[in-house]
């Protein structure tokens, strides 16, 4: 086992420049990474002898905590860890192997620490064992350049890929009763809705869907209303969520009601045949989003044939509406890598610097959270460019990447 090298500080670090200081984090962030990997081997290999009879301890986690000084709770997630990642030995001498071991090569290196291995260690323990090796390996890639909400976000995605349905809730496992709505996109385009209501809450709503949800009366035909009550129920929902979202009396966001983004390429639109997109997510046929696109409530964003917004908002010095709508659309919030600030928090940020000659159209425009956008306007070291699929990428400083690959 090699030990991680010693890094001498600068003698005089008041002499050192904006990049050597950065180099210096970046060099000693991994070395404290790579002792900490070594502390677990041997924590791992203190729990294979067992901790009473070397020490007299009733737990690892218990003289480790004495040990360095830390609070139990904090030492008990540390030996966790290093029993996750590395390969040990049961008390009886059969091998204890590792449930993720490759991440625990990734921390052994330098390149992994206690922030990046528990979300990804979390989420590997809601994968199927048959499938944690492949998602184990895109974690690991991932995690060696991402951050905590990067990899919860890319677990969320994996685990709803395995499992797009999820486990049925069961009554135990509710909490105590509050006002609870989770809706959820499975892969074939529907959604799940589930939730808790309180007393009041439920009394409205079965108020409406009692309402709303009557049986459509006998036609001129002697036809019947052949709904089952959980269908009546879903128009009724149908119903009242349209009504609200077109009511000139409801809220707006932002500036804007409440609005649903239809995209459609312009051959499709012009043809008839194809699909169409509902807010970037969920597919419809185009006959029906130009049904969709004579509601004033619904706006029509027609892309090329490269997907680019087409008639949103020709150039002028301040980002129209619906160039807005359409950055929206195409960047779906801080287009900084990591970042998952929501559009309605996000500013629109000129590429080339309009001081400089550049344009207000959206070759020349992304989407920015405030805090990045001071980030590119100041002296990081990150920079960001157009690419040619017309889609914003960011070229980070070499401290962070020697190669400065673009990152999106």
């Amino acid at each position: 086992m090699s030990s991680p090298r010693i890094l001498e500080p600068p003698q005089e670090l008041w002499r050192a420049g904006a990049r050597e200081l950065a180099h210096g984090v970046v060099e000693r962030l991994s070395v404290a990474r790579q002792a900490l990997a070594e502390i677990g081997h041997y924590l791992v290999e203190i729990e294979s002898r067992g901790p009473m009879e070397l020490y007299g301890h009733g737990s690892t986690a218990g003289w480790y905590a004495e040990t360095a000084r830390i609070t139990p709770k904090e030492a008990r997630k540390t030996v966790a860890r290093a029993i996750a990642v590395n390969d040990g030995r049961n008390l009886d001498g059969t091998p204890a192997p590792a449930s993720a071991p490759i991440a625990g090569a990734a921390a052994a290196e330098g390149d992994l620490g206690h922030q990046q291995l528990d979300p990804l260690l979390a989420v590997l323990k809601k994968i199927p064992a048959e499938a944690r090796p492949g998602a184990e390996q895109i974690l690991v890639d991932l995690a060696r350049r991402a951050g905590p909400q990067e990899i919860i976000t890319a677990g969320a995605n994996l685990v709803a890929r395995l499992d797009p349905d999820g486990n049925e809730p069961k009554d135990e496992d509710l909490k105590p009763p509050s006002r609870e709505l989770f809706l959820r996109k499975r892969d074939d385009g529907w959604w799940r809705l589930n939730g808790l209501l309180d007393p009041e809450f439920g009394a409205r709503a079965n108020a409406l869907f009692e309402t709303w949800g009557q049986r459509r009366p006998v036609d001129d035909d002697g036809n019947h209303d052949q709904r089952t009550p959980a269908q009546r129920h879903g128009d009724a929902l149908f119903d009242a969520i349209h009504y609200a979202m077109t009511n000139d009396k409801a809220p707006t966001l932002s500036g804007d009601r409440t609005t649903v983004v239809v995209t459609i390429p312009l051959e499709t639109l012009t043809s008839g045949l194809g699909a169409a997109c509902v807010d970037g997510v969920t597919q419809i046929t185009a006959r029906h989003a130009r049904m969709l696109a004579c509601d004033a409530k619904i706006i029509p964003a027609v892309l090329g044939s490269e997907s680019e917004p087409l008639d949103i908002g020709r150039a002028t010095r301040t980002v129209t509406p619906g160039q807005r709508r359409a950055l929206n659309l195409r960047d779906h919030g801080c287009a900084f890598p990591g970042c998952h600030r929501r559009p309605k928090h996000c500013e629109a940020h000129h590429i080339q610097p309009w001081s400089q000659l550049g344009d207000t159209d959206l070759d020349n425009l992304c989407l920015l959270c405030r805090y990045h956008h001071m980030v590119i306007h100041g002296q990081s070291g990150w920079a960001v460019r157009m690419a040619t699929d017309s889609r914003p990428e960011f070229i980070p400083p070499q401290y962070l990447d020697p190669l400065q690959t673009p990152r999106r």
